[in-house]
């Protein structure tokens, strides 16, 4: 089943929860929904579950080619499994119960719901649990019962709102690989909401950004990253955050916000003299300037964060902070001064308005 949102908005009051947006989400596919807290995803959700009816605009199903009008649908009425990042179960079930609920709703065999359950609690880590009872689990296993329980039920349309959010990092990794291929069995219409870019890029075939109740941006997942059509989605699709530098393009020439100049190379090449926003992510900006870089700066390290073989140092720089991803341990007091560099044909350039002028080219291809 496929999921079409045509031109749909929501208001509560004088607030517009989410501005008119139109969407078409193929049968058999995981979209993500990627955006800080509060910019809109649960509220995009429950218009899709029926929870909450549109102020205008339709919700349509495509089953066999042809389209049907769900928009006054109650969800009772719909084939539509939901989680959320806060686990519900039933309190006086058992774990098997609590997955079972959904196959014994339907009148499914009792050997073929024992077969069901035993195996969606092996792929959710829990055999071991079957017998006990939710207020005897820990919070991550409630929230891998509750996700059991959506996921046995064979629903076309599966909205998962941030369900990994209270599992630890080990089994939020394993699940992360499982997901793709449980969509892939179920032909199911999956919906998939998160906070984390990383996130969005390992799940989703598709992602759309949303921000303040707006979608800004939807298609593949790697095509939305490597190209974000304006500044906003370049900012929820990063993270750390991405990293700015105004400059202003004056014939060859670019002024810098400390008031020096540099050579208007790489993206700024053929670029129409104005004002412009350059953004690279963490991993672009670099901390050791190779012979011949047309941009480099000096700053001093804020903080310096060791992620394994791998750091995260923070840099006041140009007027703003930044921060570069490096390869290797770099530890480094705060005021350490420090030379940073950013190679012209790497960095996205922002017009004015936001616009994209211009993606770096090894990115383009999705």
């Amino acid at each position: 089943m496929g999921l079409v949102l045509d031109r749909v908005r929501r208001d509560v009051g004088a607030l517009t929860h989410i501005h008119e947006t139109t969407l078409r989400l193929p049968p058999g596919t995981m979209t993500v929904l990627l955006g800080a807290t509060l910019a809109g995803k649960t509220s995009l959700m429950r218009l899709m579950a029926g929870l909450d009816r549109p102020t205008s605009g339709r919700i349509l199903v495509e089953e066999n080619g042809r389209e049907r009008d769900v928009t006054g649908l109650p969800v009772r009425e719909r084939s539509v499994a939901m989680v959320y990042q806060q686990f519900i179960n039933y309190p006086n079930l058992s774990v098997f119960e609590n997955i079972a609920s959904p196959l014994r709703v339907k009148g499914l065999p009792k050997a073929e719901i024992d077969g069901k359950v035993r195996a969606m609690a092996r792929l959710m880590q829990l055999e071991s649990f079957l017998d006990r009872m939710p207020l005897n689990l820990s919070g991550g296993q409630q929230q891998r019962t509750a996700m059991a329980r959506a996921l046995i039920k064979g629903a076309d349309l599966v909205l998962l709102d941030e369900p990994l959010a209270n599992l630890d990092y080990k089994l939020r990794e394993e699940l992360r690989e499982e997901l793709p291929r449980i969509v892939r069995m179920s032909n199911a219409t999956v919906v998939y909401a998160t906070t984390e870019p990383q996130e969005a890029l390992l799940l989703g075939s598709h992602t759309a950004t949303l921000w303040q109740g707006r979608v800004t941006q939807y298609g593949p997942s790697a095509e939305v990253y490597r190209r974000p059509q304006d500044l906003i989605t370049a900012r929820i699709f990063s993270d750390p955050p991405l990293n700015l530098l105004p400059v202003t393009k004056t014939g060859a020439e670019i002024l810098l916000p400390d008031g020096s100049k540099a050579p208007a190379t790489g993206a700024l090449t053929g670029l129409a003299d104005g004002d412009y926003q350059l953004g690279f992510r963490a991993h672009q900006l670099g901390l050791r300037a190779p012979a011949g870089t047309s941009l480099h700066f000096d700053g001093k390290v804020v903080v310096s964060e060791i992620a394994g073989s791998e750091s995260f140092v923070h840099v006041e720089c140009s007027g703003g902070r930044w921060v570069a991803l490096a390869s290797g341990v770099y530890r480094l007091e705060p005021g350490t001064p420090i030379a940073v560099h950013i190679e012209p044909t790497t960095v996205f350039v922002f017009d004015s308005a936001g616009k994209l002028a211009h993606a770096p080219a090894f990115l383009s291809a999705a």
